[in-house]
């Protein structure tokens, strides 16, 4: 069937009589073949035009449009319009050259003769040399002249400097969208299996070299690799990526080493994260702010403070300026080492910087100050609490009682104790104990006595640290009955006693000649020695020796310089001087006396 229109149509059937089908069904017929026709050149169009959308000039156009920043519906439109206009382009072409064909093939001898000379005559005007040689001209349309310009909201994308910003924005583009990474099968995803499933204790470089033979990785293969493996194999990962660091195919960088610094130094491998850092500056990369700040706080966190120092002063070296987080490192790294003053001094610096502490570096200071005794520095913290805006708590006042207490300083102690009260807080159990303390030092029983029965009549009963306290206190007066009703008062409680009530027991039932009870206690305090420090071991040993226990006191002794205290030296002389007298009081009984 040929496409036609209704006169054609008619035509063809009054020339074709036939009893079986009317003028109209006819017509029906007709318009069912056009419709036919018009969607079997529809898909025709349609194949042309996918030949046209991979034709490469429109590629490179496409390209192009990618490159100077052209993307998603816009791009899409933008390729359609080129390869239907080159589709065009192209129909054009193929009607021109059917219509010359159709020309040639209806024209005349004559006119045909005409036309050659014509066209010789023309050829003759432009070019003298070619005249008589009997060169047949073909008749073609005349060639494009000039340079394609692309033009997108009118501008000239043709101009040459366009390339340059194309070649960098391809540049840049790789670091936004970054390459994919190969596909791993065959023989390369069985090593890479084995890999996967190596125990900690297995040497990965065999299996890596095949790895990397097999898939010649780039780094974008490694960093997938790495990423797979630190999620299925973590034991096995960071043996593998201080491998890769040394791959040149993964390209080390600096960020590459810190990443896997501060791995090793959240898993507490500090001389790993240490050979890391030494490769580091072996291969000529210099460590940036982030490299330094991780290895403060490595340093500060396994509490090497020297070198947290060193990291530190490195820091500030290169030009790079500490944040909030490396001062709180550094501080707290201090106050752990029992050097809160130097902590101190990096806080002035935090508010020259304007950079406000928090309140949990304020209590740091505060406690660490109360540790060692300094009521001064406690006191200068409590004052910067108060002028940045934080409030006394009972923390904060129980800290100033402890710290006058520590120093020796009743007086001080009692008006921050009061104070506190003044402020509306209750003292706990520790700032009671605290304060009990001080009076003990100053031996005044009844101003001690008399403050727990005003504390009992507000309500504040005491607790196991406060009758700690007590106990020590009574044991050095000998008041034996009445640390055995303490001792009932906290078996009431429920609560585990400290290690020094075990110590007050200790020395108390050595003074009172219970050695059953004292060697009960004894065997408390042993099996807790890492707890004790110098100040205990003398008490333990001073004790023992008055009591006769010499063989124990020396065997608390060796302990006590396996833990790296020293004795003091007339304890030590006196300890000597019991060994060469004789017998301990222990074997001065029989066993049935015992």
């Amino acid at each position: 069937m040929e496409k036609g229109g209704l006169e054609q149509m008619t035509g063809s059937a009054a020339s074709t009589p036939s009893e079986d089908c009317s003028e109209d069904l006819w017509r029906t017929v007709w318009d069912v073949s056009n419709v036919v026709l018009q969607d079997m050149e529809k898909e025709k169009k349609k194949e042309k035009m996918k030949i046209f959308l991979q034709s490469e000039e429109v590629k490179e156009m496409y390209r192009f449009a990618g490159e100077v920043g052209i993307r998603g519906d816009m791009l899409r439109e933008l390729r359609f319009k080129w390869a239907r206009q080159k589709m065009e382009e192209s129909e054009f072409h193929e009607s021109l050259e059917r219509l010359r064909k159709v020309e040639a093939q209806t024209e005349s001898p004559g006119q045909e003769h005409l036309r050659k000379e014509i066209a010789v005559g023309e050829e003759g005007v432009g070019d003298n040399d070619n005249v008589g040689e009997g060169k047949q001209n073909i008749v073609s349309l005349p060639k494009r002249h000039g340079k394609i310009k692309y033009k997108i909201y009118g501008l000239d994308l043709s101009d040459p400097k366009w390339t340059e910003v194309a070649d960098k924005v391809h540049k840049s583009g790789e670091v936004v969208w970054p390459q994919e990474p190969k596909p791993i099968s065959g023989r390369c995803k069985l090593v890479a299996d084995k890999i996967l499933s190596l125990q900690e204790a297995d040497d990965p470089a065999p299996l890596l070299g095949d790895w990397i033979g097999l898939l010649q990785p780039s780094r974008v293969d490694w960093i997938a690799f790495l990423d797979r493996l630190k999620e299925q194999n973590p034991h096995i990962y960071f043996q593998i990526a201080e491998l890769v660091l040394g791959e040149e195919s993964f390209d080390a960088n600096v960020r590459d080493y810190s990443k896997l610094i501060d791995a090793l130094a959240k898993e507490n491998r500090l001389e790993d994260a240490e050979r890391i850092l030494t490769k580091m500056n072996e291969n000529g990369i210099l460590p940036d702010v982030i490299t330094l700040t991780i290895v403060v706080h490595m340093y500060c966190k396994s509490g090497n403070l020297d070198r947290a120092k060193e990291a530190f002063e490195s820091l500030r070296a290169h030009g790079f300026q500490p944040d909030m987080k490396v001062y709180n490192s550094m501080i707290m790294a201090y106050v752990n080492a029992g050097q809160p003053k130097l902590g101190e001094s990096l806080m002035r610096e935090m508010e020259m910087r304007d950079i406000k502490p928090t309140k949990e570096i304020h209590m740091a200071l505060l406690r660490s100050f109360a540790q060692v005794a300094d009521v001064n520095g406690a006191d200068r913290i409590s004052t910067t609490m108060q002028f940045a805006g934080f409030q006394p708590s009972q923390e904060s006042c129980a800290l100033m009682v402890e710290a006058c207490e520590r120093a020796g300083n009743l007086d001080q102690a009692r008006h921050n104790f009061d104070q506190m009260m003044k402020l509306g807080h209750k003292p706990d159990d520790r700032c009671t104990a605290s304060m009990i303390a001080a009076y003990g030092k100053k031996n005044l029983l009844d101003k001690a006595l008399n403050l727990l029965l005003e504390l009992e009549k507000d309500g504040i009963e005491s607790g196991v640290a406060t009758y700690t306290v007590l106990v020590d206190w009574f044991s050095k007066l000998e008041l034996f009955d009445e640390v055995e009703q303490i001792l009932d008062k906290i078996a009431e409680q429920g609560e585990a006693p400290p290690l020094k009530l075990h110590i007050s027991l200790c020395d108390m039932y050595i003074k009172s000649g219970a050695e059953k009870k004292a060697l009960q206690a004894l065997g408390v305090v042993e099996s807790k020695i890492e707890q004790l420090e110098s100040a205990d071991f003398e008490r333990i040993i001073d004790s023992l020796k008055a009591g006769g226990f010499v063989e124990d006191a020396r065997r608390i002794h060796v302990m006590m310089e396996a833990r790296g205290f020293v004795l003091s030296e007339p304890l030590k002389v006196a300890l000597t001087a019991s060994r060469a007298v004789g017998t301990s009081h222990r074997n001065k009984y029989s066993p049935e006396q015992r």
